[in-house]
């Protein structure tokens, strides 16, 4: 619908194809949970170029859980939004959100094989990019919608929300250089990271964890993904913060 969920369907699978073949260096017997037991429902959200797709792929190895993402949708509207703007702006994020709905709803179903799962997004984005592409009489409808499909799924029990800088973010994103970012500007970007400030200022569905990814690398360094995974283990309240150089603050 919007240019990050281009962006997250267009790539979620060049990120799982890089990442599930590696070799797992780490494993959940490497750390000491809190009262002996991990999260074994966890989101990771977050801004474009953020690395929620890559972070969810490697903790779901170190957890032995199943990775759940955003699949690559074959949006009908998706072209046609782009070309003509608001005119199917409605039809495309309904489409999102049913099929977004529909992943999550799988995991409700019970399986007896289902230890648990990683996912690269939570529901509540789909009202963050609605409500900042959409026009009002179209919102109401959206949000009636919303609130239906919302209540049929099971909830994280932990979200790790991931923040960087918006200058961060679109060199990254000019660094990848994939072809539906080039859509991308650093406006758009200043009001996404904005809109993900406002939604976990008063999100408390699930226990959240803040992440400073800005200068961090949870894929290739070891150091920085081992001392986050103990965070994660070790998160019990209903909010916590975490940022890999506090020097930088």
């Amino acid at each position: 619908m919007t240019q990050g969920e281009q962006r997250d369907a267009t790539t979620g699978a060049l990120e799982r194809n890089a990442l599930e073949g590696r070799a797992p260096s780490l494993r959940l017997t490497d750390f000491r949970p809190v009262g002996g037991q991990h999260p074994r429902c966890i989101a990771i959200e977050g801004p474009i170029g953020v690395g929620k797709t890559s972070l969810a792929i490697r903790l779901a190895t170190t957890f032995g859980l199943e990775t759940i993402l955003e699949p690559s949708f074959d949006n009908p509207y998706l072209e046609r939004f782009y070309r003509h703007g608001q005119q199917y702006a409605l039809p495309t994020q309904l489409y999102f959100l049913l099929k977004r709905g529909e992943l999550l709803k799988q995991l409700t179903t019970p399986d007896l094989f289902r230890s648990g799962w990683v996912c690269d997004f939570v529901l509540e984005k789909d009202t963050l990019f609605a409500e900042l592409t959409l026009k009002e009489d179209d919102i109401q409808l959206y949000r009636q919608l919303h609130t239906h499909i919302a209540g049929e799924f099971q909830r994280p029990e932990l979200v790790i929300y991931l923040q960087a800088p918006p200058a961060v973010l679109m060199e990254r994103v000019r660094q990848r250089g994939l072809a539906p970012e080039q859509r991308i500007t650093l406006d758009y970007l200043e009001n996404l990271c904005a809109a993900y400030t406002r939604l976990f200022h008063f999100y408390d569905q699930s226990r959240l964890l803040i992440v400073n990814a800005g200068d961090a690398n949870f894929v290739d360094d070891d150091a920085q993904y081992a001392d986050l995974v103990q965070r994660i283990v070790n998160t019990q309240g209903p909010r916590d913060y975490y940022n890999p150089q506090p020097g930088l603050l």
